[in-house]
């Protein structure tokens, strides 16, 4: 990434891991068809959120690096200098893929 991205409070930014392309039956499958990845690379992560009544940072359960799976639908997606990210709350990460 040539710009840095630093995502606030829970946030993370994400890029999505590429899938083999698919084929069955011998037929193309077209990009629109396709379902979106859900898993990915986390490659920034925001500091945690505060704590509503001690006003202390939480801290993340996830970092930078971890190869993770998130919802279907979740967070936005973002192109920064040509590359397909997507920003979502780390409440959104359903699982850490070790």
């Amino acid at each position: 990434m040539a710009r840095k991205l630093a995502p606030l409070a829970d946030r993370v930014v994400i890029k999505a891991t590429d899938e083999a392309e698919q084929r069955r039956g011998g037929l193309f499958i077209p990009d629109t068809a396709k379902e979106k990845p859900q898993q990915g690379e986390i490659i920034a992560a925001g500091p945690g959120k505060f704590d509503e009544k001690g006003g202390q940072r939480i801290p993340m359960d996830v970092k930078v690096g971890d190869k993770v799976l998130y919802g279907k639908y979740s967070g936005t997606e973002v192109t920064i200098d040509g590359e397909p990210y997507l920003i979502l709350r780390e409440s959104d990460v359903l699982a850490i893929v070790g």
